[in-house]
């Protein structure tokens, strides 16, 4: 079994730990926090003894193989680094650090410390989005594609009430492109790659981070249309067009329904697993067995950043992180 350890004790991280214990060779050692109460009460829900409040005590031993971060995004890259020096695993939430230099730095470290690195983007591992990749070859010659996600934060109406909450909080580096609108991003560049051009805008909020915002890629041939919003609310579906046809996605970080419309409509949805994170913890787990961190995972961390760092210096949203020197 591979011991690993959170950082953080918040919901996903809780639906992370569920979601090793589906088939899986993870088992949850350790558990960090700040507050070491908060954290054993976290650990207790698990049958775990060992609690930690320093994480330079966490990077050091030698009972842990693996760490999975759900910290805010600003603390991601040196909380990462700090683990991967010391020679854990890390599987990271997305969005793995504030920028692309700060990304590129972390792949780095990992293959300097001989340890794999994994970006925690849930839906490239989800059977249903491996439907839509394996089914695009049917609706022809691709040409656009619109890909949603608007959805009302429910933390927004405290910001509108004068409090400051991380979710829109540029020293957390947050907003709505680096949480929901990452999905939109990693979704395309999963399926397409990198973009040719890039062109963005955003309502930037008082705050200084985006509320909402629309986003261009072109590939040449095609182009991608992304609408992405955390202070309005959409149920549209998703769609990639193509000459013969096109694939609708409903939820696109979950792709709970997909369906195929050519000459005719197929449902190509299948059963997915109620916790949507089990195929994410098998597939990191599976990377520590043989020893080599997935090209096609590391490629894609790597666009998603580039992208989503090119859309906020084309929209302005700048954060306290972006000024740090990384190695």
């Amino acid at each position: 079994m591979i011991n690993f350890a959170v950082i953080g004790s918040n919901w996903i991280t809780e639906e992370f730990v569920k979601g090793t214990l589906i088939n899986n060779d993870l088992r949850l050692a350790a558990v960090y926090s700040r507050s070491l109460s908060r954290a054993q009460s976290f650990a207790e829900k698990f049958n775990v003894q060992q609690c930690f409040d320093d994480l330079q005590a966490l990077s050091k031993s030698d009972f842990i193989d693996a760490v999975y971060i759900a910290s805010p995004n600003s603390l991601h890259f040196e909380q990462t680094l700090l683990m991967l020096e010391n020679g854990k695993h890390v599987i990271c939430e997305k969005p793995l650090a504030s920028n692309s230099e700060q990304v590129e730095a972390l792949y780095r470290a990992a293959e300097a410390s001989n340890v794999i690195l994994f970006e925690a983007y849930k839906t490239a591992h989800l059977p249903n989005f491996l439907q839509v990749k394996n089914n695009l070859d049917k609706i022809g010659k691709l040409r656009k594609a619109h890909i949603h996600y608007c959805q009302y934060s429910s933390r927004y109406q405290r910001y509108l009430d004068g409090e400051n909450p991380n979710t829109f909080n540029p020293d957390f580096s947050n907003g709505s492109i680096m949480d929901i609108g990452y999905y939109c991003i990693a979704f395309t560049v999963a399926l397409f790659g990198k973009p040719k051009k890039i062109q963005a805008d955003a309502v930037l909020l008082d705050s200084g981070v985006d509320g909402c915002g629309s986003v261009l890629l072109n590939y040449g041939d095609f182009s991608v249309t992304i609408d992405h919003s955390k202070i309005s609310h959409s149920d549209l579906a998703s769609e990639i067009q193509g000459e013969q046809g096109n694939i609708l996605i409903k939820s696109i970080s979950l792709c709970t329904e997909i369906t195929l419309m050519t000459d005719s409509v197929s449902d190509l949805t299948q059963t997915q697993h109620e916790n949507s994170m089990s195929d994410e913890a098998s597939f990191f787990a599976k990377q520590i067995r043989e020893g080599k961190m997935d090209q096609e995972a590391v490629q894609r961390a790597k666009t998603t950043s580039a992208v989503i760092t090119e859309i906020r210096r084309l929209t302005g949203v700048r954060f306290p992180a972006d000024k740090q020197i990384t190695k």
